[in-house]
């Protein structure tokens, strides 16, 4: 009887000891302890756990501090045809990312980027270009050129060629290895039969979003974006993920330009 007269009096004690206790301190996405830490986040439209970059048509040494200061984990800069009147990336510009902790992602834009300029000898001589650019820079084996298609290509099977050309110039610089992987800049249509073809191990999805196949490619490893509000130069945002084909450059790392004989003038190309 006594005991059962107790029993309220029990229950209430414990349900206020309940109520005084505090409640767990709750986790948040991607920093609770089990989650691995992200690369970079964003409020500028880019994904938590993507690494954040941009491209520039400018030597980034003239904007490093806004650069370092920034989170910014890549920049992606340009190699290009000797009359373009744009700067290519540069050996002390390399070595002056690569000092700040920074990724480089290196891009050849051709001068004329036309659909009549997409042949196989045009990729041939393009990349015979960019591969004497990157040795000069000091672009380490086994990371990536992309090669820009600058327009919305509606016929793909010359744009194929041009990456055949690519990979036979890659070759034939580099004494039949392929030193560097190669990567392709577009419309989503263009980096899927590119990629899908085996022409380009990476592909960098332009923001031009109403270009052909680009709102429904999914497939990219880079993906350009809007202008990031706090940097004051101009530039593209971009997203990357996994691996992208980055690099970075040592101060002992800079080779003189290899020289490369051209092949001769080639009047009809017979691709494999």
């Amino acid at each position: 009887m006594k005991i059962a007269k107790l029993a309220p009096i029990l229950a209430a004690l414990i349900l206020a000891a309940c109520q005084g206790r505090p409640s767990p301190a709750p986790t948040i996405g991607p920093n609770s302890a089990s989650d691995p830490p992200r690369s970079v986040g964003s409020l500028q439209g880019i994904s938590f756990g993507s690494i954040e970059g941009i491209d520039l048509p400018t030597d980034a040494s003239d904007v490093a501090n806004e650069v370092k200061d920034s989170q910014v984990a890549f920049v992606a800069r340009y190699y290009r045809d000797p009359t373009s009147r744009w700067p290519p990336l540069s050996p002390s510009e390399a070595r002056l990312l690569s000092s700040l902790g920074l990724k480089i992602v290196a891009v050849w834009e051709p001068l004329f980027p036309e659909p009549e300029y997409f042949t196989y000898y045009s990729g041939y001589n393009d990349a015979i270009a960019a591969y004497g650019q990157a040795q000069a820079v000091g672009q380490p084996a086994g990371s990536a050129v992309y090669f820009a298609v600058d327009f919305n290509a509606q016929e793909l099977e010359p744009i194929e060629q041009y990456f055949h050309g690519v990979a036979a110039g890659f070759a034939a610089a580099s004494g039949g290895r392929m030193v560097y992987r190669i990567g392709v800049y577009g419309s989503g249509d263009v980096c899927d039969a590119v990629k899908q073809a085996g022409l380009a191990q990476y592909s960098w999805l332009s923001n031009s979003i109403s270009w052909t196949g680009s709102l429904d490619y999914d497939d990219w490893n880079i993906r350009q974006g809007e202008a990031l509000t706090d940097l004051s130069f101009n530039h593209d945002s971009d997203e990357a993920k996994d691996d992208y084909g980055g690099f970075q450059v040592a101060n002992d790392n800079i080779a003189a330009p290899t020289a490369v004989t051209r092949p001769p003038a080639i009047t009809q190309v017979s691709v494999p």
